[in-house]
């Protein structure tokens, strides 16, 4: 185990301060605070780690999402277990929300430990909806909704040979679990830690806040480098994220003192959260005023994507791109700022509303 070098790194445009120097390598934990580990596991893609949160329970440790299911993942896990763990068990598993990077090895680990999971009942049941919706094959109300936002006939065609890859990053999930609410106490090796729900990321994304310290394990609602994905999907093609994440962000904001720890998913340890917040909130509404500009020329989903995003859209990340572009739309459509018309061939077709129409 490595324990954690202050470092006091400043991000002076973000108004952050990471306090740790050292990072965890795969299957090692770096202590950052009293009874907490925080480990780091690799992922296959451009974001490529998770932030991993162990706390020292009685007789155990109570982990804090699982990476994904692949076998670099689980020889991390096998090596901490042997070495940052002492040995000793995993008693719970808590799994933030829903993402396969964070639920993908919580059957494992809950299987070979006999640990119950612990989720909030609107994630839970969502992964198992999406796990047994790809036994299906790929739906056409799906191709649809691709075709829609401007997708072509080869980038549909790419997606169906792609299908089921949620489920394939996910190794038997538990079916059953235990049920987390907003303001939920979790007793964890003698400590209060309360349980606070964000949305717009996920449906009902799980925080955990130990108070008596200002501890704040953030999950994916709060990351100090990046925003957080805020996506329509196929599976509810009206829904407004966007809209559920910047009240979110608001009500975190007001909720939470100034001074926590915050643990995140993805980067670094640090403080600064009523800045961060602030941030996240102010850069989605520079992307909803450069949306706008945008669309006084009409547009599909897939035109938009230079207002919204720094680099260029590749097809690895064509999905991800194209629901966050509609979460954008959905939005100001819903406010009455923008409307949308589907033309014969099935394309969407957004323009902005002038005052007064």
């Amino acid at each position: 185990m490595a324990d954690g070098v202050p470092a006091a790194e400043p991000d002076i445009r973000r108004g952050l301060t990471y306090p740790f120097a050292a990072v965890p390598v795969t299957g090692e934990a770096v202590s950052v605070a009293p009874g907490v580990l925080w480990l780091r596991l690799p992922l296959p893609m451009a974001l490529d780690h998770i932030n991993l949160y162990a706390i020292e329970d009685d007789g155990g440790w109570t982990v804090i999402d699982a990476g994904l299911a692949t076998k670099v993942s689980r020889a991390g896990w096998d090596q901490a277990l042997a070495g940052a763990f002492g040995g000793r068990p995993i008693t719970r598993v808590v799994c933030t929300h829903m993402h396969p990077d964070h639920i993908g090895l919580a059957g494992w680990l809950c299987e070979r430990f006999d640990a119950p999971l612990l989720m909030s009942r609107t994630e839970y049941v969502t992964a198992r909806m999406l796990i047994g919706d790809e036994a299906l094959g790929p739906p056409a109300g799906a191709e649809a909704f691709y075709r829609a936002a401007g997708w072509s006939d080869a980038q549909i065609t790419h997606w169906r040979a792609g299908y089921g890859g949620f489920s394939r990053m996910v190794q038997d999930f538990p079916r059953d679990y235990r049920r987390l609410q907003d303001d939920d106490v979790l007793s964890i090796g003698g400590d209060d830690w309360r349980v606070v729900i964000g949305e717009g990321h996920s449906p009902e994304h799980v925080c955990l806040w130990r108070e008596k310290d200002g501890v704040f394990i953030a999950g994916d609602q709060i990351l100090p480098r990046i925003s957080s994905n805020i996506s329509i999907w196929p599976t509810e093609p009206q829904a407004d994220p966007l809209g559920d994440w910047l009240r979110s962000l608001a009500a975190l904001k007001e909720r939470l003192p100034g001074d926590l720890l915050v643990l995140p998913s993805h980067g670094e340890p640090f403080h600064g959260v009523t800045l961060r917040l602030e941030a996240l909130m102010r850069g989605h509404e520079v992307a909803l005023k450069r949306l706008e500009k945008t669309l006084r020329t009409p547009c599909r989903a897939v035109d938009v994507f230079g207002a919204l995003f720094a680099r260029p859209v590749g097809d690895a990340v064509l999905g991800m791109a194209t629901g966050e572009a509609l979460a954008h739309l959905n939005y100001l459509e819903r406010q009455g700022r923008v409307r949308r018309a589907r033309d014969e061939d099935g394309v969407d077709w957004w323009s902005l509303l002038e005052t007064g129409q």
